[in-house]
This record gives structure tokens, C-alpha cells and sequence, in this order.
């Protein structure tokens, strides 16, 4: 089964589009090596897959030509203890660190605006 269409069969990408860009990219490694979206995979397999900002090492324990719901999905593979550890922690540093620009959407309101003349000493 080709690489591309088993990583949108388990679910890690949307459309097999995003997962054939995600392969061409770099960002889906096949045994720590960088491979074609046509390449085969097999069960037993190992990938390294970079989604975002999280990582994910996953082993292969099926295949499956059709995409069908998560819990099905779950089952095409299992992620190493130490991935898991990594990515819930990656989650939870990204959590509990908001970026400050984050709750700014646009020009500042009128009532924000002088709030800022008043903070600032313009006029």
C-alpha cells in the first residue's frame, strides 16, 4: 500500500493531497529516511511523522485502502511510549504558554484606542 494513502487512512492528514505534500516535504520519514508518497509501506514499519509542531513515531500494525472512522484508524498503528510522552508535554508547554498577540484581531476598538492615547500621553 503506497505511504500516502495509508497516512490518510490512519488519519493524520485530511486529504491524501496534505499527505503526499506532507511526504514530498520531508515531514514523513520512512525508517528515518525521506521517501516518495508511492513508497510501500508494511506492517512493522516505523515513521516519523512532523504535524505542526508535534511529532509522532509510529509503528505500522495494519493496513487499511479505505478511510474509515477514528477508532478504526487507531488500530493501523501504535505510538511509542516515548512519542507520546514528548508530544502530550509539547501540547502541554503550548497550553500553558499563549502567545501575547494571540487576543488582538484587528484595529483597536475605539474604547482601546483611548485607553492607549491615555497610556501613552498622545492626544
Amino acid at each position: 500500500m503506497r505511504l500516502d494513502k495509508w497516512l490518510w487512512a490512519a488519519r493524520f492528514f485530511k486529504t491524501r493531497a496534505l499527505a503526499h505534500e506532507a511526504i514530498a516535504g520531508g515531514r514523513a520519514r520512512l525508517e528515518g529516511e525521506r521517501v516518495k508518497p508511492s513508497r510501500e509501506v508494511r506492517v512493522g514499519d516505523v515513521l516519523t511523522l512532523h504535524i505542526e509542531a508535534l511529532e509522532w513515531v509510529v509503528t505500522v500494525l495494519k493496513l487499511s485502502a479505505r478511510r474509515g472512522p477514528a477508532s478504526e484508524a487507531r488500530e493501523l498503528y501504535s505510538e511509542s511510549a516515548a512519542s507520546l510522552a514528548d508530544r502530550l508535554r509539547a501540547m502541554e508547554q503550548r497550553r500553558l504558554m499563549v502567545e501575547p498577540s494571540s487576543g488582538i484581531h484587528g484595529r483597536p476598538s475605539k474604547k482601546d484606542a483611548r485607553l492607549i492615547h491615555r497610556f501613552t500621553g498622545s492626544s
